[in-house]
């Protein structure tokens, strides 16, 4: 295992500000990341006329953003922890620039979906950095940091909606791509300038195959996941596709179990109390995106239909704003309540709130303000639970693998946001009614979809029961604390 690192440069009464100002950049840096979920969704319907291509081929340039940010998580993790947490978030912000700038200069769809693609590859950015507050923060800033660091990647897609539909209802297109690209280097400067390196590395080789093989599997188990509904799902595409992730997927694990150096220890991931935060993490991932399907749709349909609310773009991002504002308090209160009775407690609390909030749903859908209530409430717990998530990660994981460790949790939580894509679209697609001579969804398809967003926070209830009762990360003293302490931290736990 890798020495702890030596405590920052900044000690003494500086500390403090030092802390606030790792925590504030990386917290924005994050936003800015997360800013990249929502950018394009005021303009997708008006891509085939902006780009002059299919409404199917469009939708790569949201497609790709997804592939890839599910196959560089990890892959950026890894390689985190054996070269440099601060490199490779330095080196996410830059695709994350260079994509902004490819989308930027775009007017055909080849150009968007490349740009796009490199805009996912920076969703590493949230991992990496709670690791590095593990490394260089003092153990009592570590829960409230790395909460808010967490929940950033919730709190820049409800505020990025408003943004986005503002700048396109006023200006070309393109502006929303010069304006991430300039947030990217805003972001880029101040972690360049103001947060130090962790020491904190393992070192080794790259597990090359091990990163294609885990490529080729995700790829082709979120494709098959996404593209289901518009292929059919038992069209030949996605019957391969799921047929070669059965395939692939379990060949990779056995790879990974015996090569000296996996990109993924699956040893540790098999850890009780990594497995089940991971497999409550997926439930919690769809229980958050299922919100995010039903609220705005409902929002914007015609108030003809009986049920819709007829606002517009820009409304629909003002009335959903609150949620990530609470959700960002709350993850403050997330980490007092982790300090007092331990990030099991807080998760399992996260995910009864979320379902609470999405039965609030099933009486209240009908006035503009029940819907904010419904997303401030399923924001609350959301707050909750990803302020949890990265402390019962790093509790069980040492600080060389925080990183790769915290990737995979943000990749569990991805792929439960596509399940719930994917069976949301397939209930609304299927419970529909007629209006002006169209289909759309009727009120109680989104009902379903909501009541089964409940269920499953429920589900990353019982989930979250099963994980150990131990000491909390923040009891643990951070590298900041010194080898020394970090040295009698290990063998407490052992």
């Amino acid at each position: 295992m890798s020495d702890a690192p030596a405590r920052p440069s900044a000690v003494g009464s500086s500390a403090p500000v030092r802390s606030n100002t790792v925590v504030a950049v990386l917290a924005f840096a994050g936003i800015v990341v997360s800013l990249m979920q929502t950018l394009v969704i005021p303009i997708v319907p008006e891509l085939p006329r902006l780009l002059d291509a299919s409404a199917s081929n469009t939708a790569w340039a949201v497609t790709a953003t997804l592939l890839a940010a599910a196959v560089a998580t990890p892959v950026i993790g890894r390689l985190g922890d054996m070269y440099g947490k601060r490199r490779m978030l330095l080196v996410s912000t830059v695709l994350l620039i260079a994509g902004s700038v490819v989308c930027a200069l775009s007017d055909s769809v080849i150009p968007m979906i490349a740009g796009r693609a490199l805009q996912g590859l920076a969703a590493g950015v949230i991992p990496l950095g709670i690791s590095i507050m593990r490394d260089v923060l003092p153990a009592e800033r570590l829960a409230g940091a790395t909460a808010l660091m967490s929940a950033s990647l919730g709190v820049g897609g409800a505020l990025g909606l408003p943004s986005s539909a503002f700048i396109a209802d006023n200006f070309d297109w393109h502006v929303l791509f010069w304006t991430s690209a300039a947030l990217g280097a805003v972001a880029l400067a101040l972690v360049l300038v103001l947060v130090p390196e962790s020491e904190v590395r393992t070192g080794g080789r790259f597990d090359l195959i091990g990163a294609f093989g885990m490529a080729v599997g995700l790829i082709c188990l979120l494709l098959a996941v996404s593209k289901g509904s518009d292929w059919g799902w038992t069209s030949a595409p996605t019957i391969g596709l799921f047929a070669t992730t059965i395939v692939v997927l379990p060949v990779w694990g056995y790879y990974e179990l015996r090569t000296s150096q996996p990109l993924v220890d699956l040893r540790t991931t098999a850890r009780r109390q990594v497995l089940v935060t991971n497999l409550a993490s997926v439930a919690i991932g769809f229980s958050m995106f299922a919100m995010s399907l039903v609220l705005p749709q409902v929002l914007q349909l015609p108030e003809a239909t009986g049920y819709g609310l007829g606002k517009s773009m820009l409304a629909v991002g003002l009335v959903l704003a609150p949620q990530g504002l609470v959700m960002m308090t709350m993850s403050a209160v997330s980490a007092r309540v982790t300090k007092a009775r331990g990030p099991k407690t807080t998760l399992m609390c996260g995910a009864v709130i979320v379902a609470a909030g999405y039965s609030l749903s099933l009486v209240l859908m009908s006035e503009v303000w029940h819907i904010t209530l419904i997303a401030c409430t399923i924001g609350a717990g959301i707050g909750f639970a990803y302020g949890a998530m990265p402390a019962l990660i790093m509790d069980a994981v040492p600080p060389s693998e925080t990183a790769a460790a915290n990737s995979l949790n943000t990749l569990m939580r991805s792929i439960g946001t596509s399940f719930a894509s994917a069976i949301a679209g397939v209930v609304l697609a299927q419970m529909t009614t007629g209006f002006g001579g169209h289909q759309l969804p009727a009120e109680n398809g989104f009902k379903v979809v909501m009541a089964i967003g409940a269920g499953s926070a429920l589900v990353a209830f019982v989930i979250a029961s099963f994980i150990p009762r131990r000491h909390t990360a923040v009891e643990e003293p951070s590298a900041a604390d010194g080898p020394t302490a970090a040295a009698e931290a290990t063998e407490a736990n052992v």
